[in-house]
């Protein structure tokens, strides 16, 4: 297995994914709308036109997807909801029907999926593979989005969503933006649980996966100690060298300004990670103090 095929490569874990790959030996090709404007080797691809560049699939000996509109980048409109919808069932769809109609197919699909598909606050309860989905638009996006992956699995192929929690990096995610105001402080009641992962964990989350067969199902893609809002604010905060503040943002104030997508923020679950433990995986980073201290080294 060397040629691995990546969709939403050019993103924050995808360029990094793509990197660690090459290091270890693959070879690494995106899935692209503009494939010329790439410096990585690229196919075309057009989810909208439900178009792939022939040569892509055959060339692939696994997949990993990762292509989906950004859940926070714009408020949630009626259009933006379909948008984050569709790309990523219809990403997952076309992929689907290309693969079906192979002699010889990849061996293994990797997809993203969020954290979130248990709901948006379950409180202080550990929440493990197993708990049920909520019934709100992100989590249900979340069991759209895996039911449309699922079906790799029928026609053979090892599949596996990685749910992935809040991403730690000061490149991009929840990270940079919790510390852009001028003085850092708790969103909402400041006790919602941010369940989090170090970006070099997920990378590495994925080449686990990859690489042992064992490893099959959703799995959550979190570190072992979820933290509350307030205790990584202040945290980040410290390591970034700026004044924390602990007066939460009030959550009326949070939902006028970003309307539904609020609720993101607002809620928070305390998710397990005993499961991809179990399969045999080494977290690098376990502990947010560890996390933030590479995050921030000189």
């Amino acid at each position: 297995m060397k040629n691995i095929l990546i969709t939403g490569g050019s993103g924050l874990v995808g360029k990094e994914l793509t990197k660690a790959l090459e290091s270890n030996g693959y070879q690494v090709a995106w899935l692209s709308r503009k494939p010329a404007l790439q410096s990585q080797k690229s196919f075309g691809w057009d989810v909208k036109k439900q178009e792939i560049d022939p040569e892509a699939i055959p060339w692939a000996d696994a997949i990993i997807h990762l292509a989906g509109a950004g859940v926070a980048e714009k408020r949630w409109t009626p259009e933006r909801k379909k948008l984050i919808l569709e790309s990523r069932t219809l990403s997952a769809q076309l992929l689907f029907d290309q693969v079906r109609a192979l002699e010889k197919k990849p061996s293994v699909v990797i997809s993203a999926s969020g954290a979130n598909l248990y709901g948006l606050d379950n409180g202080d309860e550990w929440i493990n593979e197993e708990s049920p989905a909520g019934s709100d638009f992100l989590s249900q996006v979340v069991v759209k989005w895996e039911k449309s992956v699922q079906q790799f699995e029928s026609v053979g192929i090892r599949t596996v969503c990685l749910r992935t929690g809040v991403v730690l990096s000061k490149k991009g995610g929840a990270l940079p933006q919790l510390l852009q105001p001028p003085v850092a402080a708790p969103l909402g009641s400041g006790h919602q649980y941010m369940s989090w992962i170090h970006w070099k964990d997920l990378v590495n989350m994925y080449i686990f996966a990859l690489e042992n067969t064992n490893i099959t199902g959703g799995y959550n893609a979190v570190a072992p100690k979820p933290v509350t809002n307030r205790e990584l604010t202040k945290q980040a905060a410290k390591y970034k060298g700026k004044v924390f503040i602990n007066l939460p943002v009030p959550g009326f104030l949070l939902k006028i300004v970003l309307g539904e997508m609020a609720n993101m923020i607002l809620g928070g679950s305390k998710i397990s990670c005993d499961k991809i433990i179990s399969g045999g995986y080494k977290f690098d980073f376990t502990t947010l103090d560890h996390a933030l201290k590479d995050l921030f080294k000189p």
